[in-house]
């Protein structure tokens, strides 16, 4: 999916403004790519892409011009450079660089993520028994990425017996991981080695055999599941699954009850899983129900039953059911909790003697909690107008203790554990926020509501300081996604506190395509009724401008990878009511990339943007693929961003998009267009450098509305 990590671009926060906007920059000759006409025909209508030469990675002159955009960007944007640094310093300067997460437990070991300060990546360490116990360091990142321009270590999974651990690394930043085994008392990584997996593995109860999924070289489809042993030839491997669908992926992973290997296949609209006992390796794998399309469905296992989270039945808003774990076909499936029109079932907790429904109604989320025996069932209280609240990271299931988080766009993130039977709570952690300038009662969150153009209310989440005048004048950030049915729930950003402190109004639209008002929320916002999510944006836009939130010389947006796509729709559609655009890993070339199942990620989506393979589609995506709307008129000040080595919005699509946008815009504002050769579509991996990133952002912002210091 070209889905973006929402949380990060959340919190890569932009705004771009200033009436003199260029005064401080010195006039230079922007990039201009070379035209090599392209005929692309479907369906009798031929486009003509003067850019398509730009898609070989391998090309030399693909990369020279990259290389120059960069170029430019720097020169453009040198007078910020020590702005930048203070930026950087101050974001910085609010973290709290020798932190750690809040333990848990898991087959006897309390397992923590910690960092030191300084230092860029994570290191994983447990403790057996207790908390005081001798810290044993699983792995080190700081130390497994030297030599690397990027690293992540995309997940680790402990045997039964706690003695190996299957971990898997990707250097490139193209999601394509390598797995490995380490033994956890020696420290030695063994020979079992595997490239181009999608990283992650299980292990079965005999603590030799691994399962794990690889990828279609070229699409990287995750569609075959893989069986290893301990100690055999890797390229021996039995593959246990091929998902022949190109429509769908699948992926695999252990029930919390530990008694299944579970393999899941999906689609957008489609869900299929199969099942194997841990405790035969070798057996075959069954299906649990056979794939109906437009069935979703995902799986829980407690005792001697299933728990099913379906929309069975059209339960739009998705319903529980109950059935054997010896004759599991929908057919037998009970209705343990009904459809609700009103109320979205996002999810269940399963536990010894309690289960927990994580549920949103209205946008706000709520967590119930249900003993199993029926003596009690209540929701925990939260008394925001705004905010997110979500079950944590619960491996234990015997324990009446359940881990949850809370924030919201004024309230630093909260680890809390609330014991479901006494109902006390317990905050095992509150986000620190250093440099003591941070007081929550500094700022004002709330939520609003405009009226999109069809009539439908369109709820969103705004955050400023207390001090920032609502007349009009105050800059604006409004940031959505809109796509996948996501939902951006309104969360705490230190990096944000940088525009907030200086004036800024941040606001999180809750447009159609996500599922902030349940899942009609989203039908209404895909395939062809796509463009509810780009009038969405723009009709929040305009009651923000009316309601003197901001108005149209300082009103800004930002949105990365779907949401890029957004950003995309909306100068084409209404350039007007923008100052200033951040189209961060943007997917602007929709036609061509969906007519291409060659690129990474494309079959998969057809249930969300259409098949423009039927003309249908076809047409109703050209009316708004930004690529193909680009026109000879004014756009706002642009800022781009991609990766080179991005998987799922590939870089060629944003370097097209802004050399058609060179060529034709009538405007003299600022486009710029800053690659990323080390990265792909998650940015920099490192926590300080992804800081670095964010400061450049915010310096071009800042340096258009006239706030460099």
């Amino acid at each position: 999916m070209r889905k973006l990590n929402i949380f990060l671009f959340g919190c890569l926060t932009f705004a771009v403004s200033c009436k003199n906007s260029n005064s401080k920059m010195m006039k230079k000759e922007a990039p201009v790519a070379k035209k090599q006409p392209k005929e692309l025909v479907k369906h009798d209508d031929v486009r003509v892409d003067d850019y398509y030469w730009m898609k070989d990675r391998e090309d030399k002159e693909v990369i020279a011009h990259l290389e120059k955009e960069n170029a430019y960007y720097a020169e453009m944007t040198a007078h910020t450079k020590d702005f930048q640094d203070a930026l950087f310093n101050e974001m910085k300067g609010r973290i709290k660089e020798d932190d750690q997460s809040v333990p848990y437990k898991n087959n006897g070991y309390w397992y923590i993520t910690r960092y030191e300060k300084g230092k860029e990546y994570p290191i994983y360490s447990r403790k057996k028994g207790s908390l005081d116990a001798a810290e044993e360091i699983l792995f080190d990142c700081n130390e497994l990425a030297k030599g690397h321009d990027y690293f992540n270590l995309g997940s680790f999974s402990i045997s039964p017996d706690n003695r190996l651990a299957a971990f898997s690394v990707d250097t490139v930043s193209r999601r394509k991981y390598t797995l490995q085994v380490k033994d956890l008392n020696t420290g030695e990584i063994l020979a079992d080695k595997v490239e181009n997996t999608a990283g992650n593995a299980v292990w079965a109860a005999d603590n030799k055999t691994i399962f794990y999924t690889k990828q279609d070289d070229v699409t990287l489809r995750s569609d075959k599941v893989y069986k290893h042993k301990l100690g055999n030839v890797t390229t021996d491997d039995e593959v246990v699954y091929n998902e022949e669908d190109e429509t769908f992926s699948a992926y695999v992973y252990k029930s919390k009850s530990k008694k299944y290997i579970i393999i899941a296949c999906y689609s957008t609209l489609t869900s299929e899983f199969r099942i194997l006992n841990t405790e035969d390796p070798d057996g075959e794998f069954t299906v649990f129900s056979p794939r109906i399309r437009g069935l979703e469905y995902g799986i829980m296992h407690y005792g001697n039953h299933f728990y099913v989270l379906t929309n069975k039945d059209n339960a739009t808003n998705f319903k529980l059911m109950k059935v054997d774990e010896a004759n599991t076909a929908s057919e037998n499936w009970k209705e343990f909790i009904p459809h609700r029109a009103d109320v979205l079932l996002e999810g269940m907790e399963i536990f010894e003697d309690y289960y927990v429904l994580s549920e949103r109604k209205d946008g706000l989320n709520h967590i119930k909690i249900v003993r199993w025996d029926g003596t009690d069932s209540y929701y925990l209280p939260f008394d925001n107008e705004t905010y997110t609240a979500y079950v944590g990271s619960n491996p234990d299931f015997d324990t009446e203790t359940l881990r949850y988080s809370y924030t919201s766009m004024a309230t630093p993130s909260s680890v809390i554990d609330f014991h479901m039977g006494t109902k006390e709570r317990e905050v095992k952690k509150e986000q620190a926020v250093l440099g003591g300038k941070f007081a929550k009662e500094n700022y004002i969150e709330k939520r609003i509501w405009a009226t999109a153009r069809d009539g439908a209310k369109v709820p969103m989440s705004i955050v400023y300081h207390k001090d920032t005048p609502l007349d009009g004048s105050a800059p604006l950030l409004q940031y959505a996604y809109g796509s996948y049915g996501s939902t951006v729930d309104p969360y705490f950003s230190t990096t944000r506190l940088s525009l907030l402190d200086r004036g800024f109004v941040y606001a999180i639209a809750h447009i159609r395509g996500g599922q902030y008002l349940g899942r009609p929320w989203y039908e209404d916002g895909k395939l062809l009724k796509k463009k509810n999510t780009f009038t969405d944006f723009i009709d929040c836009s305009q009651y923000l401008i009316s309601s003197n939130y901001t108005s149209p010389n300082h009103l800004y947006a930002m949105g990365g990878s779907a949401g890029g796509l957004l950003m995309g729709a909306v100068v084409n559609m209404a350039p007007e009511l923008y100052h200033g655009v951040v189209a961060a890993v943007p997917f602007v070339d929709v036609i061509t990339t969906m007519l291409d199942d060659t690129i990474p990620l494309t079959t998969g989506e057809y249930d969300e943007w259409g098949n423009p393979n039927e003309k249908e589609y076809y047409d109703y995506m050209k009316s708004y693929s930004p690529y193909d709307q680009v026109a000879a008129k004014a756009y706002p000040n642009m800022l781009v961003t991609t990766g080179l080595h991005d998987s799922q919005v590939q870089y060629f699509e944003p370097a097209k998009w802004v050399a058609k946008l060179r060529e034709l815009k009538t405007d003299e504002n600022l486009l710029f267009f800053d690659i990323n050769m080390d990265a792909g579509h998650g940015g920099a991996s490192g926590r300080f450098e992804s800081l670095k990133e964010v400061a450049k952002e915010f310096a071009f912002l800042l340096d258009l509305e006239g706030k460099i210091e």
